[in-house]
């Protein structure tokens, strides 16, 4: 969206296009055609993608150079197939439960905990080295 459409249209490059322009009055018609240079993939054409749907670039070798290296295609989803899959699919074990013995939801207080057991190993590995560095530096 927004930003990012503008910045993936202006890198697909731009495209010479043909305008052809007919006017009619009452005393003539007139034909017109001119060129311009136009955004190959519009950024507004990126916006508005539908789910599945994608534009995008590929690189090519010296030696294997590629026609056609923009693209813009569709994902096709086999949704009975998708279906099929999820039925064999075993749920993901729960590692640690963050339930107390009343089923009540405690992983914020389990997180506090472990965050504070961290800071209390930490400080405690502090003073163990500065005791020690005291202990050289006196004998020293």
């Amino acid at each position: 969206m927004g930003e990012t459409a503008k910045t993936l249209s202006e890198r697909f490059g731009k495209i010479l296009q043909k305008r052809q322009s007919l006017t009619i009055n009452r005393q003539d018609t007139s034909m017109s055609i001119n060129t311009q240079l136009d955004s190959l993939i519009p950024a507004s054409k990126i916006a508005n993608l539908s789910q599945g749907m994608f534009v995008g670039s590929v690189a090519d070798n010296i030696d294997e150079k590629i026609e056609q290296k923009i693209f813009h295609a569709q994902i096709m989803i086999d949704n009975a197939k998708v279906a099929r899959e999820t039925k064999v699919c075993k749920p993901i074990p729960v590692i640690t439960p963050f339930l107390d013995e009343n089923g009540n939801d405690i992983m914020q207080e389990q997180i506090q905990r472990n965050y504070n057991q961290i800071k209390r190993d930490v400080l405690q590995i502090i003073a163990e080295e500065k005791a020690y560095l005291c202990k050289i530096l006196q004998i020293a």
